[in-house]
């Protein structure tokens, strides 16, 4: 479970207009959530246990021929599955147009509404490296599960640390693995969706690979502020067409960064109604 991190850059958008959004406040916590948020925690730890040797078993067996850690990287995003399908307070599911072919590369861009974001969208069906803030890679456990699934660590505000992280997204896509960015940077704290950087946009451009923008829904709700129960959440992640970059120069990042940014809001905001 990382935290995702984008590089530093020009933002090139207006804040978005106020929007209603999702209504934060969560009812108090019953017994009911309380016994649910118990369970929930103890079979986090029970996977968490279970998972780092699994992981370190698939990493040595897979080492010969599956230098992208592909194999690795998708039995880690497992492990959130199992988590929400035991969690009875949590109910995720996935929609929209997936990709044929697991292993064509994408540069992944989603909004970013809470935390829980990185547990919905582990989700998809395919594996994909999280560009991730570095000290998320610097928690007991977590992070060195992170390290073992090939996940992608960046100092924010450190120009070397961005360029060997950009590096590093561009050998991923080489090996034909997609890599996920938050394109806001960090979450929202608000309903408004935060301008998007360029970070992301521009490593497709120059990898020639297409943008896959994903919009995920109901997760605000997911954790209780200053409280260790959970909430009730009914979250979506939705996957929408990709968007190619074939023939686009560092010329159009703005324009595609542009275009991405409308596209996710519009759907967003299209999910919102509907579950209103």
């Amino acid at each position: 479970m990382t935290e995702s991190a984008e590089p530093a850059g020009t933002d090139g958008t207006a804040a978005a207009a106020p929007d209603t959004g999702q209504d934060d406040h969560e009812p108090p916590a019953g017994p009911g959530a309380t016994l649910a948020s118990a369970w929930s925690w103890f079979v986090f730890g029970a996977c968490v246990a279970l998972w780092v040797p699994m992981m370190a078993i698939t990493w040595l067996v897979t080492l010969p021929f599956d230098r992208a850690r592909w194999w690795v990287g998708y039995l880690y995003r497992k492990m959130p599955v199992v988590v929400q399908k035991l969690n009875p307070l949590w109910h995720f599911r996935v929609t929209g147009q997936l990709p044929a072919d697991p292993r064509n590369p994408y540069v992944v861009v989603s909004n970013h509404e809470s935390f829980v974001d990185i547990l919905l969208i582990s989700h998809v069906p395919w594996e994909m490296k999280w560009l991730s803030k570095k000290e998320m890679f610097r928690i007991p456990v977590a992070g060195w599960l992170m390290y073992l699934s090939g996940d992608i660590p960046l100092e924010r505000g450190d120009r070397d640390s961005a360029s060997a992280a950009m590096a590093r997204c561009h050998q991923v896509l080489r090996r034909r693995v997609s890599v996920m960015v938050f394109p806001e940077g960090t979450r929202s704290t608000t309903a408004d969706m935060r301008p998007f950087k360029d970070g992301a946009f521009r490593l497709a451009i120059e990898a020639q690979v297409p943008v896959l923008p994903l919009v995920v829904h109901g997760t605000r709700r997911a954790l209780r502020k200053h409280d260790w129960r959970f909430g009730h959440a009914d979250a979506e992640v939705r996957v929408m067409e990709p968007v190619p970059t074939e023939g686009l120069t560092v010329d159009d990042v703005g324009a595609l960064r542009d275009r991405v940014r409308a596209l996710i809001l519009s759907e967003r905001d299209a999910m919102r109604q509907a579950a209103a």
